[in-house]
């Protein structure tokens, strides 16, 4: 499938799994400039709401009736080969393309690709950066991994050469991207249901920096020893920018932190002080974060005053240390995480917030994640007074019966935290109606659907 059909406005394009955060923000970004588009999910949700009021045809539930008068067919990862709608685009010779494919020839279109990668951080790294760049005033078109209230969502659909977007290392799927910056935050084994261990994801990203054309750019994270490693190892055609606390092109320096995690700080390239940055999101990992939104800035050329002004009003993305609210004086926070070293960095962050206790509800995300860093998991939640596991998320897989929450609970116990599993969103909540005390901090974690407790428990 070429660029040249994906620039034709005359044809529809259908999406299987339209409302996934990146599935539908490419199906605004194409309803935004003149497309025919619909698309199935398996469940109506604030997005797909969205989506209907542009006139996208929305249907719950997946069959193969839904492939009226389509062109081309867009598909998530998660989308199983028995998908019906799958089956009859191929019973009916329409073109098929994944998600990562698809973004891939959108970014065609686009001179100024900027690429974030890295096993965490990207969605608040993409939403620093798209913060800088609307201070620019240039038009830009954003996809953001979460939602972001300077864009009202998760998409925006300019018209200029700028396009930033999250890269997803999930089955490799940025190697279908063309950036002309990337930025690598940092490399972590995940994902191990497709990737066979660190080396495996590690070969990956070096041939992710290797599409990036020689002209372009990579901003990376010196300080973290798995980028280091690729960098020292390898040689490529772009321009490398480094950064990080103590090492690299780009530095933070004078780091003062106020009484809840947020750090101030100045910025410097070699020995040249650039300028003062002051942030409003918690913890160390927001000030490397910044850096990478930085480093990218400066090779756009974009004013110190859209860098500084924009990091200052980034507040955070929805689901990424959101505040949810305050009851009977106990503080609710929620937070994406779902990989070991996510956690514990969130939990430092949380320690930095003012507090009584800490009580953190966790959902695990995915049997094979949860069996692949079972003992990761169980070493990552000793900054906290109380535990509490809720079921695994199986998300787009089947419970074999193999690891459960219970099991993980009971490795955790044996590190002497306080630990609890409960079985249902209800008597998580009952049971934090009856411990929290004026002071504490709730925090949910995980990639499910476990922000509906915190949530809950404020209404």
């Amino acid at each position: 499938m070429s660029f040249d059909f994906i620039k034709d406005k005359s044809k529809k394009i259908h999406f299987i799994g339209i409302g996934g955060i990146s599935m539908s923000g490419l199906a605004e970004i194409l309803v935004k400039n003149g497309y025919k588009v619909s698309g199935s999910d398996m469940h109506s949700s604030h997005i797909t709401d969205k989506l209907k009021k542009q006139d996208v045809e929305i249907y719950i539930g997946h069959n193969d009736s839904n492939i009226k008068d389509v062109d081309l067919v867009v598909y998530t990862a998660a989308i199983p080969p028995e998908n019906p709608e799958y089956i009859k685009a191929i019973q009916l010779n329409i073109p098929l393309m994944d998600r990562a494919e698809f973004l891939g020839q959108i970014m065609k279109g686009h001179k100024y690709n900027v690429a974030i990668s890295g096993t965490h951080g990207k969605t608040t790294t993409t939403s620093m950066l798209a913060h800088i760049i609307l201070k620019e005033d240039v038009d830009p078109t954003i996809l953001v991994g979460g939602e972001l209230d300077a864009i009202s969502g998760n998409v925006l659909a300019g018209h200029s050469d700028y396009f930033i977007t999250e890269a997803c290392e999930y089955k490799a799927s940025f190697l279908k991207f063309f950036p002309y910056i990337a930025t690598i935050l940092n490399i972590d084994a995940d994902h191990l249901d497709y990737y066979r261990d660190i080396n495996h994801i590690k070969d990956t990203f070096v041939k992710f920096i290797k599409l990036i054309p020689k002209e372009g750019y990579l901003v990376a994270n010196i300080e973290d020893e798995n980028v280091k490693t690729i960098l020292h190892n390898n040689d490529y055609k772009c321009t490398i920018l480094t950064y990080g606390l103590n090492h690299g092109d780009l530095r933070a320096k004078d780091i003062i932190y106020n009484e809840l995690g947020c750090a101030n700080f100045n910025v410097y390239k070699e020995d040249l002080l650039l300028f003062h940055i002051n942030l409003n999101v918690p913890g160390q990992h927001n000030v490397l974060n910044s850096l990478a939104s930085i480093g990218a800035s400066l090779i756009l050329d974009f004013s110190q005053n859209s860098i500084t002004s924009g990091l200052s009003a980034f507040n955070g993305t929805h689901r990424r240390f959101e505040l949810k609210g305050t009851k009977n004086g106990v503080t609710v926070i929620d937070d994406y995480a779902h990989h070991p070293t996510e956690i514990k960095t969130t939990l430092s962050a949380t320690k930095h917030y003012p507090h009584n206790k800490i009580y953190c509800v966790f959902q695990p995300h995915t049997y094979s994640r949860t069996l692949s860093l079972f003992d990761d998991f169980s070493n990552s939640f000793y900054d906290i007074d109380t535990l509490i596991l809720a079921d695994i998320y199986a998300a787009r897989e089947k419970d074999t019966g193999v690891v459960s929450s219970d099991m993980l609970g009971d490795k955790i116990r044996q590190k002497n935290v306080n630990c609890i599993n409960i079985h249902s969103f209800d008597e998580i909540v009952s049971y934090l109606k009856t411990n929290l005390q004026k002071g504490d901090i709730l925090i949910t974690m995980g990639a499910g659907d476990v922000v509906n407790v915190g949530e809950m428990y404020l209404k």
